[in-house]
């Protein structure tokens, strides 16, 4: 795969200096096209070449509009980022729409350092590997192209830059006592780096490898290819656009679905239900504790028809918890800032630190729900949603979350109850708008939206739950009691 890069191929400086104001000026025409556009862009500049890729960062950062770019050099995570899953840090440098971002370093470099040294088999690498696959497949699909290099040196050229960077003092500070360290494993990360690449380089996120021998020869290349593959983004983007639809068929539910088949009659007297609330939150409150203590995190995710009593739900629960651990997110539409940006990326920004714990008051699933019935996501971007969620979601339990979605059932009838009382209730009346009435008249497509959801994204890791809560302090009782269990089979395994 390399050799291709070990040909020697250069620019003279004459050359250089004719071709750079003109592939100056065409990488910033496709920057303004970007910015005009609704795309970010993700430029990542990998390989053994170290001063190679800050040449390279320094060429195009010289060249582009400071305004519409940002620069990131990865080292080892911080100690906030390895309380979360490995994702969270790249999901946090991701740009808006209309900028781009510029890597040094990215998703690869733990893995095929850990798969060099042995700290990872070649089934977790290969497995790593689907996963970054799947992370570049979807910031594509959700608008984010992916401009990814691979600057390559061969082992004789890299041992003599490396011998001569050594000798300079203008420039040894560049490179650390690691560089060393790493050329001694040369051929192996020469194959690691083969076999990532190869796994990796797909028609939506292609890898390009550049000989970094010459410094001009280098520097154009990577412009010029940035250039050409931001105009083919773009051109796709203006296709793809032309073709997609916001409105589909609405929903129908199946006569007998897992909704449905709920007792929806089951209730709790008042008595009953102050003695299991004080029983079951004493002992939530302690497994909370505990699962604090093991630096685990919980996540809760509430989802249900409006007036199910969600808002009630969580603030039982709260109530239990010591307020330095928990934090309640309410999630309506989203704000200019998250519209502008992938779909999941508002979510990933609210993923708790290893033994804290957080609430949401709907949740990541509405893409699902009231963005497929209201026509606000096209049948394509909420029909892929199911497999990113369930990807989001295995992320978040393998970095050991505790994780439970629940679903808040009642029927159509005590929801025009409750609405009621909410616009007869003055100090109700807030909760109560125009579009919940709206969202009332497609009951069935909302329902038969939710059996899809639930089917498809129920898994033994991040299981849905479902609540009968026409009897709120049923709901409220029978929620804890499941968060308990759960958090005490956590902490037993």
């Amino acid at each position: 795969m390399f050799e291709a890069a070990e040909v020697g191929s250069r620019i003279d400086k004459e050359a250089y200096k004719r071709e750079v104001p003109k592939v100056r000026e065409a990488l910033l025409a496709a920057q303004r096209e970007l910015a005009a556009s609704g795309l970010a862009a993700a430029v990542h500049i990998g390989g053994g070449d170290e001063l190679g890729k800050v040449s390279a960062l320094n060429a195009l950062l010289s060249w582009l509009d400071a305004r519409g770019v940002e620069s990131f050099a990865l080292g080892p995570p911080t100690d906030e980022e390895r309380a979360r899953p490995r994702f969270w840090r790249y999901w946090r440098l991701l740009p808006p729409r209309g900028r781009m971002v510029i890597l040094l370093g990215s998703w690869y470099t733990a893995p095929i350092v850990d798969r060099v040294y042995g700290r990872m088999d070649d089934v977790t690498f290969e497995r790593e590997m689907r996963r970054i696959r799947d992370f570049e497949r979807m910031l594509v699909q959700e608008h984010v192209p992916l401009v990814k290099f691979w600057l390559h040196l061969s082992k004789a050229k890299q041992k003599k830059r490396l011998a001569k960077v050594k000798r300079d003092p203008q420039s040894r500070w560049l490179i650390g006592d690691e560089a060393w360290t790493y050329f001694k494993k040369y051929d192996r990360f020469r194959e690691v780096a083969e076999s990532a690449l190869r796994l990796t380089s797909t028609g939506v996120a292609p890898w390009h490898v550049v000989e970094s021998t010459n410094d001009r020869y280098r520097n154009l290349t990577v412009a010029t290819t940035l250039t050409r593959a931001l105009r083919d983004a773009l051109e796709v983007a203006k296709a793809t656009a032309a073709r997609s639809s916001r409105r589909a068929a609405l929903p129908k539910p199946r006569k007998f679905n897992v909704i449905r088949q709920l007792d929806l009659s089951r209730n709790l007297s008042d008595d009953e239900y102050e003695r299991a609330l004080t029983r079951h939150g004493a002992r939530l409150a302690r497994l909370v504790r505990q699962l604090h203590e093991a630096d685990r995190s919980l996540i809760l995710a509430f989802e249900g028809p409006d007036a199910a009593g969600k808002g009630g739900t969580i603030r039982r629960l709260t109530q239990a918890m010591d307020a330095r651990l928990y934090r309640v997110i309410s999630v309506a539409a989203p704000t200019d800032e998250e519209a502008v940006h992938p779909y999941l990326w508002r979510f990933w920004r609210y993923v708790p630190a290893h033994g804290a714990v957080r609430i949401f008051d709907r949740s990541w699933y509405g893409r699902v729900l009231v963005e497929r019935i209201e026509g606000l996501a096209t049948r394509e971007e909420w029909s892929r949603a199911y497999a990113e969620i369930n990807e989001f979601e295995a992320q978040l339990a393998e970095a050991g979350a505790v994780l439970l979605k629940f679903w808040l059932a009642i029927s159509a009838e005590e929801q025009l109850r409750r609405f009621t009382d909410r616009r007869t209730t003055p100090y109700k009346q807030y909760k109560l708008t125009e579009e919940d009435w709206r969202n009332r008249r497609k009951w069935d497509a909302y329902e038969a939206a939710a059996c899809d959801m639930i089917e498809r994204t129920s898994t033994d890791h991040a299981p849905w739950v479902l609540v009968e809560a026409e009897d709120k302090r049923w709901a409220r009782v029978q929620t804890m009691k499941t968060v308990c269990k759960h958090l005490e089979k956590a902490l037993s395994d």
